[in-house]
């Protein structure tokens, strides 16, 4: 749970440590703003993918399902900085798929929480193989790091790409080509 409290004392801190007056017209609440933002952009930390994943539906096909171009907006746990982009989850199904909404219910799970790109893509694959038990699973996440636009090397538009594959996907290539041609669609 976010500890607003917390938050509050320490945007004031960082606002004093960079030379502002933390009590002009335009900071003053700028702290309660950042509590409240915080609260909002990291809420995944307290859900859990399964209740996303539980709710499914039996079928016969075993063709493979994919979400694409879902948007997502999170923060890098190096530089406490946004990336954003696209990802895009594909399953095959064995007996049961989900709502197509759950599926980017459980991209957002993963995206609003402190951490890396590869983590999030891993974790989304995981949770599905775990929750909805399909044949396989392949995810791929295409994203913009500020870290990389407004700092350091200061690269805008550069994009970092992360995969992640299980089940049948690892051991089928024409598997893998068909999820990239479809993204092409």
């Amino acid at each position: 749970m976010v500890d607003q409290d917390k938050i509050r004392e320490a945007v004031k801190l960082l606002l004093e440590g960079i030379g502002e007056d933390i009590h002009r017209e335009g900071l003053a609440d700028t702290p309660e703003r950042i509590a409240r933002m915080y609260e909002e952009i990291f809420g995944g930390m307290e859900e859990d993918a399964a209740e996303h994943l539980s709710r499914v539906f039996s079928v016969d096909s075993h063709e493979m399902v994919l979400e694409k171009d879902i948007v997502f907006y999170s923060m890098c746990e190096h530089h406490m900085l946004p990336f954003y982009g696209r990802a895009h989850v594909a399953y095959v199904p064995d007996g049961k798929v989900v709502g197509l909404s759950k599926l980017a219910r459980t991209v957002e799970v993963y995206a609003r929480r402190l951490q890396i790109q590869e983590h999030m893509t891993e974790q989304i694959a995981d949770a599905i193989m775990e929750h909805l038990a399909p044949r396989g699973v392949m995810v791929a996440v295409e994203a913009e790091h500020m870290c990389m636009t407004m700092r350091g090397v200061k690269k805008p538009g550069s994009k970092t790409v992360s995969v992640a594959v299980r089940g049948v996907f690892e051991e089928d290539q024409a598997l893998q080509n068909r999820f990239f041609q479809m993204l092409q669609m």
